[in-house]
Parts: C-alpha cells; sequence; structure tokens
C-alpha cells in the first residue's frame, strides 16, 4: 500500500507551512508560564531524510519560540509535524521507513529500500511497539479509534485507519504525533486541531 509514496519538496512545504500555523497559534497564546509575549527564537537542525524524503533534509528551520518578558525568557517550542522529536530523520521518513521494513524480510533489504542503517530501523520497530503504547498520546488516540489497534502492527495500524491516499494519511498520523515533539508546550495536541 505504501510501496509507492513519494515525498518530495511540495510534501514538505505543506509540512512547513502547517507548523508556521502551529507556531502562531502558540505564539498568540502567551508564555505559559507568566503570561509575557512570545518571539521567535528558531533554531537550526540537520535532517535526513534517507532515500525516501531527500527533499526533508531542506526542512532545516525548527520552529520555535522565546518569552520576551524580562526574567522569565522560557522557551516554549511549538508541536511539529516534521520533526518527531528529537530524531535526526524528519518524522515521514520515520513513519514510512518503519512501515517499509516491517515488509522487509531481511536488514540488507530495509537499507537497499530505505538507505536508513537496519539498527535505525529496529531501534524505531522497538520505540512504535514498546514505547510509543505508553503515551498519553497513545492513549488518546486509542480511545477515538475502535475496534482497538493492533500494537505489533504499528504504525501500519494507525495508517490504515486514516482515510485517504497513503500520501494524505502520513501527514495525519504526524498531526497525531506532534504532542509528542514537545514538553514546553502544554497540551501541545489543542494548537494542531483543524489544521490538516
Amino acid at each position: 500500500m505504501f510501496d509507492h509514496v513519494t515525498l518530495g519538496r511540495e510534501f514538505f512545504e505543506r509540512l512547513t507551512a502547517i507548523d508556521a500555523a502551529i507556531a502562531a497559534r502558540v505564539a498568540a497564546a502567551a508564555c505559559p508560564e507568566c503570561g509575557g509575549p512570545l518571539h521567535a527564537g528558531n533554531f537550526r537542525r540537520k535532517p535526513r531524510g534517507g532515500l525516501l524524503g531527500v527533499a526533508g533534509e531542506a526542512c532545516t528551520l525548527r520552529f520555535s519560540l522565546c518569552c520576551g518578558r524580562e526574567g522569565c525568557r522560557r522557551r516554549s517550542t511549538p508541536p511539529s509535524v516534521r520533526f518527531l522529536g528529537r530524531r535526526v530523520y524528519v518524522g515521514a521518513v520515520v513513519i514510512l521507513a518503519s512501515v517499509v521494513a516491517m515488509a522487509c524480510a531481511t536488514a540488507a533489504a530495509v537499507r537497499r529500500a530505505t538507505g536508513i542503517p537496519p539498527r535505525t530501523a529496529r531501534r524505531w520497530a522497538h520505540w512504535w511497539c514498546d514505547t510509543f503504547p505508553g503515551t498519553p498520546v497513545f492513549a488518546a488516540i486509542s480511545a477515538r479509534l475502535v475496534p482497538a489497534i493492533a500494537r505489533e502492527q504499528l504504525p501500519v495500524s494507525l495508517l490504515e485507519r486514516l482515510p485517504g491516499a497513503p500520501e494524505a494519511r502520513i501527514p495525519g498520523l504526524l498531526a497525531w504525533l506532534a504532542p509528542l515533539t514537545t514538553t514546553s508546550t502544554p497540551d501541545g495536541s489543542r494548537f494542531v486541531r483543524g489544521l490538516m
């Protein structure tokens, strides 16, 4: 189903626009610590795309905000649909490579198909099946989806539940995962709602 998904420049431009809209919403909400104004404090990333998302390597700016009130200066990094936490690879590649790795029979096949080292793909598989199900984000997603999600088939079992073509499902899943991408913005999901 996801064999021929292309993550091109337009795909990542759309994700960048969504991240910019999320950052604008967070900035309008003011500093969660003191209520002061939030100003741009973006920082550079060096993302990787593997063979699946080479265009994602151009997404070098991570939107972030900093409180403008003297004495606070607290950083407030908005949720992101481009970056999946601190991972080096862009979020869409983490999802798509995890799906492809599930279909590949050998570690060499994973490397040929994705450009991702097999050890990294195994680490992601562990995260999907063991770590992610213990998060509040997974609990919130599970509460919305009936019947229950097949944990051993993550992220495929989530992607299959989303509507649309395979290329359209990946941004939807990234939006669900966006609250996991930051710890400095409380209740990050409220800033993502309605943007997809």
